[in-house]
């Protein structure tokens, strides 16, 4: 199925007639519905939702959304409307280790994620990914000590605004970000975990898991929040491993699930599949 051009995501307080009051306003106003998810959730008693449609009649996104606004507020939506004709805006930071940082630019250039890299930020000199094709995208090294910690994410946030980046993806990017910035960043950075979470925690995760003869190894793609290690996942996946496999197994095996855990949660959120749910997110897979 071809993908529409534009995607609806909501979540609100359940009660009868929210979908017919949705689906009436988009039919009204030239919204042809391509695609549509929902979940009821018993526990908290919230609905959320995912359209994905098309408008005929010569309608556009700006007019349908400023009318939208007074369903929503009727209905007390919280919710995002966006055109996926245009690819999303994505700073990517990175730190020693780049498998993930490679992998999702071989997706972009493949057009497997759509989205548009805006720059490639390090903690470490661009001589440590002499192998890596940036495709001329900007590369900036801010390095960072305990002492320029602040000075450092300062200039990280002054790229944020100047590439107009949506999304920040820590591909692997090995420093605890500050309160302050995860505020700033809330609901559009996403980090990826070397750890099927809650795990292992701290240095050496696999090596931890291999003095503890565990017999699954994971990882974990969730948004950054102030807890660290803790915001909403959006994905997760493992692998079995035996008493046979090393340490250096363990790592060899873990980038590979740590390379496909990214990838899709990136895709997810680029795709409006993702909605937060408290401390949890709901995932419309495709």
């Amino acid at each position: 199925m071809a993908k529409s051009q534009y995607v609806l995501t909501f979540s609100c307080k359940n009660r009868p007639g929210i979908v017919a009051g949705v689906s009436t306003y988009l039919f009204e106003h030239g919204g042809d519905i391509r695609e549509a998810q929902q979940f009821d959730d018993a526990e908290t008693g919230k609905f959320f939702a995912r359209i994905a449609f098309d408008l005929s009649g010569g309608g556009t996104l700006e007019a349908i959304r400023e009318g939208f606004a007074d369903v929503a507020d009727k209905l007390a939506l919280t919710w995002t409307m966006n055109d996926h004709s245009k690819p999303r805006r994505v700073l990517i930071l990175v730190s020693k280790f780049d498998h993930c940082l490679v992998d999702l630019m071989y997706r972009w250039r493949i057009g497997e994620l759509e989205m548009l890299p805006t720059a490639i930020v390090s903690n470490h000199s661009i001589e440590n990914y002499a192998g890596v094709d940036f495709n001329d995208l900007p590369f900036y090294h801010l390095p960072i000590t305990k002492d320029t910690k602040m000075e450092q994410e300062a200039e990280i946030w002054r790229l944020v605004k100047e590439t107009r980046s949506e999304l920040v993806v820590l591909a692997r990017y090995m420093q605890v970000l500050s309160d302050a910035l995860t505020a700033k960043l809330s609901g559009r950075c996403i980090n990826i975990h070397h750890s099927f979470l809650p795990g292992f925690k701290g240095a050496k995760p696999y090596h931890q898991a291999h003095m503890r003869g565990v017999k699954l190894i994971g990882a974990t793609a969730h948004y950054v929040t102030a807890d660290l290690d803790e915001g909403p996942i959006i994905e997760q996946d493992v692998e079995r491993i035996s008493h046979a496999d090393t340490p250096d197994d363990l790592v060899r095996k873990g980038r590979d699930i740590e390379r496909r855990v990214l990838a899709r949660a990136v895709r997810y959120h680029l795709e409006d599949r993702v909605v937060l749910n408290g401390k949890k997110c709901v995932v419309f897979t495709a």
